[in-house]
């Protein structure tokens, strides 16, 4: 199976998957995991998860510390991190 635009096998099947976690459709979710382990099999579905799992914790680590946000996600978070006041926090 071709991934279309990613080029990556599967390609399709992994976004959805990537999607559906980061979303939060939990009927999304639930067929996101079965189409996945359809896909690929048991042990590249744990695969998947730990690398999914491992870019969220980057992000986030990144993020806890203090390095600098994008430019893009400072615009896209203005209002959001004006809402809670995150930008009074002090910084690392």
């Amino acid at each position: 199976m071709n991934g279309g635009e990613t080029q990556v096998a599967h390609g399709d099947v992994l976004v959805r998957f990537v999607d559906a976690v980061l979303g939060d459709d939990q009927a999304e979710l639930v067929a996101a995991r079965h189409a996945v382990r359809e896909a690929v099999g048991p042990a590249a579905f744990v695969d998947t998860c730990a690398t999914v799992a491992s870019f969220n914790a980057v992000v986030k680590l990144a993020d806890g510390s203090g390095v600098p946000l994008e430019d893009e996600k400072a615009e896209r978070t203005a209002s959001l991190r004006s809402e809670f006041g995150l930008d009074a926090w002090h910084k690392a």
